[in-house]
């Protein structure tokens, strides 16, 4: 299992790099240097935000050939084992699914 990575920090560029940057952005006459206003219509891009979520973050610790052959299954393999989950949980009797 490859080692925990380091949190990443965030650093503001310096004077130099970010003058270097904005001539960099004035040099390419594909693009420009977004407004406040043009911000702000922007679209978030990625999965959109849910405003009651249903799925919890959390950690489960799985054997390494487990979670190997789990994602050797391609994109959704996370979905499909929640689905085995809940199909598992739904054929348990109802006093095994009582809290403790």
């Amino acid at each position: 299992m490859p080692a925990k990575s380091k949190p990443r920090k965030f650093r503001l560029p310096t004077p130099k790099e970010d003058a270097a940057i904005t001539a960099g952005i004035a040099a390419d006459r594909d693009t420009h240097e977004v407004s406040a206003a043009e911000f702000r219509r922007m679209k978030r891009m990625g999965r959109p935000r849910s405003q009651a979520p249903t799925k919890v973050s959390t950690t489960v610790r799985l054997d390494a050939d487990v979670l190997t052959g789990l994602r050797a299954t391609g994109r959704g393999w996370q979905t499909r084992v929640n689905s085995a989950l809940r199909s598992w949980l739904r054929r348990q009797k109802p006093e095994a699914r009582r809290n403790p």
